[in-house]
């Protein structure tokens, strides 16, 4: 399996990426520009021929326990457009959808994943301080479900790579 979890300052200016012909990005939060997406993102982008993007719904626990979700789906519905819109202005052929807000993380992957059959899957997280309780151990019950190849950054709340350079 190819799991690209390397940390951004770890990854060189070059990047190779073999044709995908189906890319599904599940973004549980988008990057404040296109800009702001790391190089090796980029380059898995680039190399796809089609783009799937599904932004699951990520109610809080107790929004969730109590069927109260009708704010995170506003979220992941704006979140949808920016990443759309990021796609856009990278030329990338892609659509998408907002995930049943009743749904857990994984439930959103294997919809997307039956529905669309990747190549490829990248996913985008809050950074490990923003994380939320459905994102925890996420990685690993996707790998072990899909055995497909994976591409995982995160981003802070501002949708930034977060700075690891302060870290001791």
């Amino acid at each position: 399996m190819n799991l690209d979890t390397s940390k951004p300052s770890e990854v060189t200016s070059e990047h190779v990426v073999a044709p995908i012909a189906r890319l599904l990005i599940v973004a549980d939060v988008a990057a404040a520009d296109v800009d702001d997406l790391p190089p090796r993102v980029r380059a898995v982008i680039d190399a796809a021929e089609e783009v799937y993007v599904v932004t699951p719904a990520l109610p809080g626990r107790l929004a969730w326990l109590a069927n109260a979700t009708d704010g995170a789906h506003h979220v992941a519905d704006e979140r949808l457009d920016i990443v759309l819109g990021h796609m856009r202005s990278l030329h990338a052929h892609a659509n998408g959808e907002t995930s049943d807000e009743s749904a857990s993380a994984l439930t959103a992957f294997a919809d997307a994943v039956a529905g669309f059959h990747p190549d490829h899957i990248l996913i985008a997280l809050r950074s490990a301080e923003h994380a939320d309780w459905q994102e925890r151990g996420l990685i690993g019950k996707v790998m072990r479900r899909f055995d497909l190849p994976m591409t995982v950054f995160d981003l802070d709340r501002q949708g930034h790579v977060p700075d690891t350079s302060s870290a001791d």
